[in-house]
């Protein structure tokens, strides 16, 4: 028996590949299909399920390819409805893999079909729980998503959550691994740890949902504390997994599409698509196509295109780095962007090369925005999530998370100056790109962000006055 976390960090995401005696399952695969089929060739293995702990929202699975080119059935804990031929187990049913067996364990509460499954091994010990979005290292799956689709509160959740966890997870032993969906980074919960793999026993002991003698109110009380708007993106892959998709291969060869400055101007032009610009931002301010959007491939790609960009069905066309064309369009189909028309054949340097039109950002270093500043005059926008902003920040700087931006962006004054910043310049630079894009040039971005900041004397403070101010005066 072998047991691997394929662990995608851009999603803060695990997959996992188990192979015994000849035959292999796969927990909740990503969108392209070739990794998994790579690994099968190499171990010469057969794909006998393909199993689902829930509907994912913050990802496409691949389930719906792989199972048309292995043969293998997908499978899915009690309450699954699929548009596709999928079993949808009941609860306590085991599957046999080789020489183990896979038991479904039907735990809901993140949403009403999630389930863990248990892997037995060879010796009929109950060896590891695969355990999908109910259980994360250091933390427990978010309870609001569902509450439409399942017809409940998210407290009604919580309280369905509480007892999957005690009735089926906390009773097994403690030796037994845990193997989440998700680690720090993933929208799914609050609190997950950087860990990627526990045991029942280390959550017990540590995991602020699974403490002991805690009460059923005071479970729901803390789950639900804190917890942030799920991302726009998040129904339409629900959807999207549900119902299946248009293929992987397909998506990947309209992606792959090379064209010309005056192709790309045409398309962008006829389509109302959306210019996608994937290159750093130490790049990227110096000169890009006028109305792109700059989400730099490098960072939490994916994530930020979902939260900011939100209707999966917007068309978009590409800008990349020289032979990044392929990584972007994968890892835009993991979150469901599959309308992409093509990209910008030679990249930003073609479209400069034929003279076209270039706009750019108006960044300073940190060293000039220390000597322009008057604290109490001019305006500063941090849009780092509000814990950062409440650690330390720049004196009567105000706290408008990225996150938010297609909420606060309209209560920007366009006639009054002002600084923005993030953490290092990622962020900083998303939002640049998007004020650009709807008419707001009166700023100045900050390189390196608050990072930078933090090495001058510009005055700073952790106390809290005007995140929740206006912009406008």
């Amino acid at each position: 028996m072998q047991i691997e976390q394929i662990y995608t960090g851009c999603l803060a995401q695990g997959a996992y590949y188990i192979t015994s005696n000849g035959e292999a399952a796969i927990i909740d695969p990503l969108r392209e299909t070739q990794p998994y089929t790579d690994r099968l060739n190499r171990d010469g293995v057969k794909l006998k399920y393909i199993f689902e702990t829930h509907f994912h929202a913050d990802f496409v699975s691949g389930h719906v390819d792989l199972s048309k080119e292995t043969g293998a059935p997908i499978v899915y804990g009690p309450n699954a409805t699929c548009k596709f031929d999928c079993i949808s187990a009941t609860d306590g049913q085991e599957f046999p893999l080789g020489n183990v067996k896979i038991k479904v364990l039907h735990t809901p509460g993140h949403t009403m079909e999630s389930s863990c499954f248990l892997l037995i091994d060879e010796n009929g010990k109950e060896h590891s729980l695969f355990s999908g979005d109910t259980l994360f290292i250091g933390d427990v799956g978010r309870p609001d998503l569902a509450q439409k689709a399942a017809n409940m509160t998210q407290d009604q959740l919580a309280a369905t959550l509480f007892h999957s966890l005690r009735d089926k997870v906390m009773t097994l032993p403690d030796s037994v691994i845990v193997y989440p969906a998700h680690g720090a980074g993933s929208a799914c919960g609050k609190n997950m740890s950087k860990e990627t793999v526990s045991t029942i026993g280390e959550q017990k002991a540590s995991n602020y949902a699974l403490r002991a003698n805690m009460t059923e109110a005071e479970f729901v009380k803390e789950v639900t504390d804190g917890l942030l708007p799920p991302p726009a993106y998040f129904g339409m892959n629900v959807a999207m997994n549900k119902s299946g998709y248009e293929s992987f291969g397909e998506v990947l060869k309209h992606g792959m599409r090379a064209l010309s400055p005056a192709e790309f101007e045409v398309a962008a032009e006829e389509t109302g698509a959306l210019i996608l610009d994937t290159r750093s931002n130490d790049v990227f301010y110096q000169g890009f196509i006028p109305q792109s959007v700059n989400i730099g491939i490098a960072g939490d790609f994916a994530p930020w295109v979902g939260a900011l960009i939100g209707d999966v069905k917007q068309p978009i066309i590409l800008i990349t780095d020289l032979g990044m064309e392929e990584e972007t369009v994968t890892r835009l189909t993991r979150v469901g962007f599959d309308h992409i028309i093509g990209h910008l054949k030679g990249g930003f340097d073609a479209w400069k090369n034929a003279g076209k039109e270039i706009d750019a950002v108006n960044r300073i270093t940190a060293e000039e925005f220390e000597k322009r500043l008057e604290i109490g005059k001019d305006k500063v926008i941090d849009v780092r999530r509000e814990s950062e902003y409440q650690a330390e920040h720049v004196n009567e700087a105000y706290s408008m998370p990225l996150a938010n931006i297609n909420n606060w962006i309209k209560d920007v004054n366009p006639s009054e100056h002002f600084y923005i910043h993030c953490a290092a310049g990622y962020r900083s630079m998303i939002a640049s790109s998007i004020l650009l894009s709807r008419g707001y040039r009166n700023f100045t971005e900050i390189a390196g962000g608050f990072k930078a900041i933090a090495e001058t004397k510009i005055p700073r403070t952790d106390f809290v006055c005007q995140s929740k101010m206006s912009l406008k005066s």
